[in-house]
């Protein structure tokens, strides 16, 4: 009994199975009675009914499941959950449960290493076995009547497993650091060999055994020509009935055609045939496109609209 670390005013749950032969379940309540004492509680539960049960979270400081000789009790992941829900923060679990001996048999019945890793994910933490024994007769009757199973490789194992110090869901205020970071004025300590290491002086430069590449020698007389602007456009750049330049066009088929707009739209503009135009109306023609427009210099260009060329 001291195995399980019962002391007294602790509040213990023993979780039992229908194969517990009754007088075996009454003498181990007597013993924990006495070892938790007045100010202790055992309280008594049915594995079957354990899920269903009323207990509120962190309840008890040890649980005893299947620990009664006779039991054969197979734990599920949600009867480990609902256990490890009801433990008590750093509150201890005893679990005995026959296992299979052989890895590869394929079964319900789990290998020891698997009911560890069933404990570690149920939230538990130092998850060891403690005692490893074979069935007793008693109990490979009832691990046949009771689960259907019939093995020759099954063993009896106790492990034992505690709750982590906080419950869940607790949170915690984390400590920082106050301190004052360094001056961003003052630079770290450079190592002398690494600073070395990286530096390149006149006299590396003067090396003979320095072999230094002349960046011209890179090119090829192809890369020195200059390229034909034709050959920069897209593919479809400029193709079709009607030549339009792509929007953002970087290959010049924009700046063309707006300069092709620009002459053809001069030399649509009527030209004088007395020569008289610019110096203004007392000397123009009595046809002339000008008429009643201010003077101009010879040369500068002037716009007509489509309207003084009606009226013309």
């Amino acid at each position: 009994m001291a195995d399980f670390g019962v002391a007294p005013g602790q509040s213990v749950a023993v979780v039992w199975d229908r194969p517990s032969p009754p007088e075996a379940l009454k003498d181990l309540v007597e013993k924990l009675q006495a070892l938790t004492g007045s100010e202790g509680r055992v309280s008594v539960e049915n594995i079957n009914q354990l899920l269903q049960s009323a207990h509120k979270e962190s309840s008890f400081d040890v649980i005893l499941a299947g620990a009664i000789p006779g039991s054969c009790t197979l734990h599920s992941a949600e009867l480990l959950a609902e256990m490890a829900r009801i433990l008590r923060p750093g509150g201890s679990l005893f679990l005995k449960e026959p296992v299979e001996t052989a890895a590869g048999n394929d079964s319900k019945v789990k290998t020891a290493s698997k009911l560890c890793s069933a404990l570690t994910l149920s939230g538990l933490v130092e998850v060891k076995e403690l005692h490893r024994e074979s069935l007793s007769p008693e109990e490979i009757q009832s691990v046949q009547e009771h689960l259907g199973y019939h093995s020759d490789s099954l063993v009896s194992v106790q492990i034992t497993g505690k709750k982590p110090n906080f419950e869940v869901g607790s949170s915690s205020q984390l400590k920082l650091s106050t301190a004052k970071k360094s001056s961003p004025s003052v630079k770290p300590a450079v190592d002398p060999a690494a600073a070395k290491l990286w530096t390149l002086s006149a006299n590396d430069m003067e090396d003979e055994s320095m072999d230094l590449i002349d960046s011209d020698e890179l090119l090829d007389p192809e890369d020195l020509k200059k390229p034909d602007p034709a050959s920069l456009r897209a593919p479809s750049c400029g193709e079709g009935k009607k030549r339009k330049a792509c929007k953002n066009c970087t290959c010049g088929l924009a700046e063309e055609l707006e300069k092709e707009n620009s002459r053809a739209q001069t030399s649509s503009q009527p030209k004088s045939a007395c020569g008289n135009c610019y110096l203004g109306d007392a000397f123009r023609c009595a046809s002339c496109p000008y008429l009643g427009m201010p003077a101009f210099k010879p040369g500068e260009q002037v716009l007509l609209s489509n309207s003084n060329l009606s009226d013309a």
